[in-house]
């Protein structure tokens, strides 16, 4: 038996691309959740700002009155910001090897399972997230994942990378 090396190539993931999908990803997912939660379940936009700030700020930032709040409004922006960037990640390495439809097809399969996640297993840390699962929020998880998998096969310069595989 002898062990003759072949060449191969493998598909790597486009950081540059995993970034960028990331953030206008997480900046349609917020735009959208401050759109649709008021229109569709009756809650006032600042609530929502307010709700995705309180993972980091407590639930005391929940207390009303639901209004303006700057520290929360930073907060909020910029928690849902390094989240999209962490799933978008995880969305990439998944998405990477297909096209543009299976990307979005994907990541809306995963943006489903991202919303899985947030709404019945953090509820346990965030009992306050429980009010808000409905099927707007499946929805906006779901365009999520679209968008960043989307956007990830769209902006992807391949890159292939040399691996040795050994033949028997």
């Amino acid at each position: 038996m002898t062990n003759n090396p072949k060449t191969a190539h493998r598909k790597v993931v486009d950081w540059n691309a995993t970034f960028w999908s990331g953030l206008v990803a997480g900046i349609f997912f917020y735009c959208l959740n401050l759109l649709l939660t008021p229109l569709l379940i009756g809650a006032n936009e600042w609530a929502m700002v307010r709700l995705l700030a309180s993972p980091f700020l407590g639930e005391q930032i929940l207390a009303p009155p639901a209004t303006l709040n700057w520290g929360a409004l930073s907060v909020s922006v910029i928690g849902t910001l390094l989240l999209s960037l962490i799933f978008t990640s995880l969305i990439s390495v998944v998405v990477h090897k297909g096209g543009l439809l299976s990307g979005i097809l994907l990541g809306a399969v995963l943006g489903l399972a991202l919303y899985a996640i947030n709404f019945y297993t953090l509820t346990y840390f965030f009992p306050w997230f429980f009010a808000m699962r409905s099927g707007v929020m499946v929805f906006v998880h779901m365009v999520f994942g679209a968008v960043a998998g989307g956007l990830y096969e769209a902006l992807e310069v391949e890159v292939f990378e040399e691996i040795e595989e050994k033949i028997a």
